[in-house]
């Protein structure tokens, strides 16, 4: 059985950002909590406090120090996965098998939360309403959440990989006309450097940062959507 290459990206990227999420929790650990946070440090607990709050203003306090680790870890694996590409690797949430794992994780927690506010009950009931002539439609927009989501990201990441090929193929084409004019065949492709940089700051690090933001918010959104509001608010 062949193995994917992504695959070989995949395990590299979890491998480096596992290590460098143990090294940073080390340092952590052996920080002064009464000195002033600096050097990585810094920047980490700012990037946590963050993503805490925007966690508490979606679920509540209770539940955001559950998620918030969660949410942390889509953040950083999903925004890697999807810059990996401006250093020649496959990016991973170009794979359709990652985005759908991700998705059904998120999926996974949703349920979590209808199970736990409305029993078991409610939940099975829910299939039924308006309706019970609505309980296949009910069954199938039940999924669509997972599939949209996974389909979202893997689009948006595998159509810029596309995009990228492209125009490094175009740009090979423009080198050998430019070649051709002063006498030489099959020139390297140097006109790459002069357009590539700006559509990969486009392509990988813009896009790669809004679907990042899309994925998690949609997380954040749709879990706190099923818990009752008075939960949400800390009332509860």
């Amino acid at each position: 059985m062949k193995i994917q290459s992504d695959v070989y990206v995949i395990i590299l990227l979890t491998v480096i950002l596992g290590i460098g999420i143990i090294l940073l929790s080390k340092k952590i650990d052996k920080a002064d909590p009464l000195a002033e946070p600096k050097g990585i440090i810094l920047p980490v607990i700012l990037g946590v406090q963050m993503v805490h709050r925007s966690v508490t203003d979606n679920v509540g306090e209770k539940t955001a120090d559950i998620l918030t680790p969660y949410i942390l870890v889509l953040w950083v694996y999903i925004f890697c996965s999807n810059t990996i590409s401006l250093f020649g690797l496959n990016s991973p949430t170009s794979n359709l098998s990652v985005t759908l794992f991700l998705a059904f994780i998120t999926w996974l927690l949703i349920q979590i939360t209808e199970l736990k506010y409305q029993g078991i009950k409610g939940y099975l009931h829910g299939f039924l309403e308006p309706i019970a002539v609505m309980l296949p439609m009910n069954i199938i927009g039940k999924f669509s959440t997972m599939i949209s989501m996974s389909i979202r990201l893997f689009g948006n990441i595998l159509c810029g990989t596309i995009m990228m090929q492209l125009i490094y193929g175009a740009t090979q084409g423009l080198s050998n006309m430019i070649g051709k004019l002063f006498g030489a065949d099959n020139v390297f492709n140097f006109m790459a450097p002069v357009i590539a940089p700006v559509l990969h700051a486009y392509f990988d690090l813009f896009s790669g940062f809004i679907q990042t933001l899309v994925f998690v918010t949609l997380t954040m959104v749709l879990i706190g959507n099923d818990m009752p509001e008075e939960v949400r608010k800390g009332i509860a």
